[in-house]
């Protein structure tokens, strides 16, 4: 399908591209090495079950909460797609 000056399969490339990126960007947000046995904010004790179930844990539950709800307020994609979604 011709598109101008691009080349063929250039959309997919593109498209591949953001994937790989926020794939990218989502690894480097989890935590790593030896998790710990108390919280690094409220020194609550983390269970062993989340300690397993997450490698790296450095927060109890409530706290990862806490701070996952600062970091969901903005995303950087425009996942409606539509026209009206990227204007505003």
């Amino acid at each position: 399908m011709a598109t101008g000056w691009a080349q063929d399969g250039a959309v997919q490339e593109q498209i591949d591209a953001t994937v790989k990126d926020a794939i990218a960007r989502a690894r480097s947000t989890l935590p790593a090495g030896p998790s710990l046995t108390h919280c690094a904010e409220c020194d609550d004790e983390i269970p062993e079950g989340r300690r397993q179930a997450i490698p790296g844990v450095r927060l109890c539950v409530h706290c990862q909460d806490a701070h996952d709800g600062k970091t969901r307020s903005f995303s950087g994609y425009n996942r409606r797609g539509s026209k009206d979604s990227q204007l505003r």
